[in-house]
């Protein structure tokens, strides 16, 4: 079986793969580049902004607007958080079939203002929610009441129009602004890069003020006020968004991801008892040998890929068959199988991260938080490692990123995946600080004759603040990375689908908290079972979490060592004698 066009192999002419590659920006100079990624920044701060406002806060509304337990409150909010990023999933695979990224961020963000618009109804009138039993004066505790079906119906339907819309936007918005920049084009590769650290600098500006202004909002003002800012805000945002259309190199649906992957494995699968060729005329697409020499990882699913000569290869091989598929859908199934051990060792880092949100934030309720006559909110204690990112990620892209380049040559200083493990090995020494913090916490609490004591220890906060300011500068390397690494090395019909799978790792990492904690608490007798700290024994969960942190950095090696990154050639249309069209776009050697 011949094709009409045979793609070239690693030994081509380099000088004229760039006069190819020198066309392509000069056709789109009006379009892409760092202007359009202005506007994609901006959505990202606002959309980031609720998100993060509303993570440390709602179980206060849960609990004291909606009268919920203090287990149901808890629950509440990290299935919500939980299902959040699972979304993204839901939304990448919408991205990368149906919609283009962009029309993906309107309809993912409508949502949004429709989620907060009614949470911020409920808030206000009182007929849709319970008396609080938080304003509940004592000869009026009888009103104190639990929310009937109906409230909660209501609140979890806002709810989950919020999760889904957040969800959309978290696996397309990185990923259109990610578009503007072209991977084959050395200078745009360089930007790329620098790209995400930026994205991740406005993420955290949003996240700032989020925890500070909007809590301050909810706080002062009210709960109506505090959601209803969020719905402006994101309506504005996205009007913002839109301006920007024109200048967009937007990316054209090539159809459903996860249906090209299924074919794959169908047809792998029914094809197991052909011999693999020698030869590559015996494939589906003819390919130069230097190509078909790509690595024998998953070389069961080439199966897909095998011309079957006892069919008529004229009705068996047509576009999208489940007997037999492009060497171009297989490759890009093993992408998807090659980076799933690394996004899995880092779900470990976000079961840590989550101790940071709970465990840590009750310790900070413990400690000294004036600031001189302020006091700072407790929930507003994550804004230390946001204030540490947003010093850090422009000396890590303006100062480390150049340095490192003159001596390693790549473009990104370090590769995507060293970027991620030195992040896994701050989570890691992250735990051992808190544990260490942890107990000097306690020594205080015993010295000053305050372990069953309500009051304030005479204690900083800003002590809790270290162990935050040391996951802060992981999350640069390690989230950053993931984000890179993912679109980069994914193919392009599926980059909104994977950005998606690096957020699923965040969602992992809180679902797999709750179950640490229920373990070790049950496996240690109680560590954690009291609801005094000062007699809990935290330090050593802490340290116990470090030390999986180095079995986990282990695993993370070992599955970095397997992984070859791809290359990048100049995209080829390759037509086969069944008609179906090839787009090739990376060749996956070493």
């Amino acid at each position: 079986m011949k094709s009409h066009m045979q793609l070239s192999g690693p030994s081509d002419d380099s000088s004229g793969l760039f006069r190819n590659l020198s066309i392509q920006p000069k056709q789109q100079a009006k379009k892409g580049g760092r202007r359009a990624t202005t506007f994609v920044f901006v959505m990202a701060a606002v959309e980031t902004l609720s998100f993060a406002s509303n993570a440390v806060s709602l179980f206060s509304y849960f609990h004291g607007y909606m009268n919920f337990s203090l287990t149901k409150s808890a629950t509440a909010l990290t299935n919500y958080m939980g299902t959040a990023f699972l979304l993204s999933l839901f939304g990448g695979f919408i991205s990368d079939t149906y919609l283009s990224r962009f029309k993906t961020c309107v309809v993912f963000g409508g949502l949004q203002v429709m989620g907060y618009a009614l949470l911020a109804v409920q808030a206000h009138l009182k007929q849709l929610r319970p008396f609080p039993c938080k304003d509940a004066a004592p000869s009026k505790m009888n009103q104190c009441q639990s929310a009937t079906s109906s409230q909660e119906a209501m609140l979890f339907m806002s709810l989950y129009l919020v999760a889904l819309g957040s969800g959309g936007a978290k696996a397309a918005l990185p990923a259109l602004g990610a578009d503007q920049f072209d991977e084959r084009d050395p200078e745009e590769a360089a930007s790329l890069s620098s790209y995400f650290n930026w994205y991740m600098f406005f993420v955290n500006i949003g996240a700032i003020l989020g925890v500070t202004f909007i809590v301050w909002i909810n706080t002062t003002q009210g709960w109506d006020w505090a959601f209803g800012m969020c719905s402006i805000a994101i309506a504005i945002a996205l009007l913002f968004l839109s301006m920007g259309h024109s200048v967009y190199r937007n990316n054209a649906p090539t159809g459903s991801p996860v249906t090209r992957i299924l074919q794959v494995l169908v047809a792998a699968i029914r094809n197991r008892n052909v011999p693999l060729p020698d030869k590559a005329e015996e494939y589906k697409i003819n390919l130069q040998p230097k190509f078909k020499a790509r690595e024998n990882l998953c070389r069961f699913l080439d199966h897909a890929a095998i011309t079957r000569r006892s069919e008529d290869t004229t009705s068996s091989t047509s576009c999208g068959s489940w007997k037999m598929c492009t060497v171009t859908q297989v490759e890009e199934t093993k992408i998807i199988i090659r980076m799933l051990p690394i996004i899995l060792s880092t779900v470990f880092m976000n079961t840590c991260m989550a101790q940071l949100q709970t465990f840590s934030i009750q310790q900070s309720t413990t400690t000294n938080r004036k600031i001189g006559n302020f006091e700072m909110p407790a929930s507003s204690i994550p804004v230390i490692p946001m204030l540490f990112m947003f010093i850090l990620i422009p000396m890590y892209d303006q100062i480390f990123v150049p340095l490192a380049r003159k001596f390693t040559r790549i473009p990104t200083g370090i590769t995507q995946l060293q970027r991620i493990g030195v992040g896994l090995v701050l989570s890691a020494i992250s735990m051992a600080v808190s544990g260490i913090i942890e107990k000097h916490r306690k020594n205080v609490a015993i010295k000053h004759d305050m372990v069953d004591s309500p009051g304030p220890l005479p204690i900083s906060v800003f002590w809790i603040g270290i162990q935050y300011a040391i996951f802060g500068v992981a999350d640069i390397f390690t989230l950053v990375g993931l984000l890179d690494f993912f679109y980069s090395e994914s193919s392009s019909g599926m980059k909104s689908l994977c950005i998606s799978i690096c957020w699923c790792s965040l969602a992992f990492g809180y679902y797999t908290s709750t179950v640490a904690v229920n373990v070790v608490n049950k496996v240690s007798g109680g560590w954690l079972a009291s609801n005094n700290l000062n007699r809990d024994k935290l330090e050593y969960f802490y340290w116990l979490l470090a030390s999986l942190s180095m079995v986990n950095f282990g695993f993370y090696l070992l599955c970095a060592s397997w992984f070859k990154y791809k290359k990048i050639q100049v995209k080829q249309v390759v037509q086969v004698d069944s008609g179906c069209t090839d787009y090739v776009e990376e060749r996956i050697v070493k």
